[in-house]
């Protein structure tokens, strides 16, 4: 998906990053993915697009997934995980649970250190772990609606 971009410039040491720079990229790269699979859908409306990217981007899908995985991450995506759920929030979310949200911008930012450091497989896995969180709710409330 990112072959353009197979060249950029790494800093020298991804992991010693701010966590909140690694979140910001790492938003931007889960964004691409979100994106790519709702206009995939074929849906020609851009508002519906939009609709169906914002509801898989929620901050609890990121948060379960990240608390999924933690128990598999290497000392380093654990020290980034860590970091980035400790940083103190400078702005209040709109629509999610603090905790959820301090958990997401964890998950963003192993994303954005596993963009950088190119692991493409490793950032797929925990991507999708996301996505199907967002695909069990869905599941569970069509059961629930039946």
């Amino acid at each position: 998906m990112f072959g353009v971009l197979k060249n950029h410039n790494v800093p020298d040491d991804p992991a010693r990053m701010n966590e909140i720079v690694l979140a910001y990229l790492g938003d931007c790269v889960y964004e691409l993915y979100v994106r790519n699979l709702s206009v995939a859908t074929g849906e020609p409306r851009v508002y519906v697009l939009n609709k169906m990217s914002s509801e898989r981007s929620k901050a609890s899908y990121q948060a379960a997934a990240i608390k999924k995985i933690m128990s598999s991450l290497s000392d380093t995506e654990a020290g980034i995980v860590r970091r980035a759920k400790n940083k103190k929030i400078t702005s209040k979310p709109k629509n999610a649970d603090p905790m959820d949200y301090k958990a997401a911008t964890a998950f963003e930012a192993l994303v954005g250190y596993l963009y950088l450091t190119q692991q493409t497989e490793r950032m797929e896995h925990i991507i999708g772990l996301a996505l199907n969180e967002y695909e069990s709710d869905v599941e569970s409330k069509d059961k629930v609606g039946e």
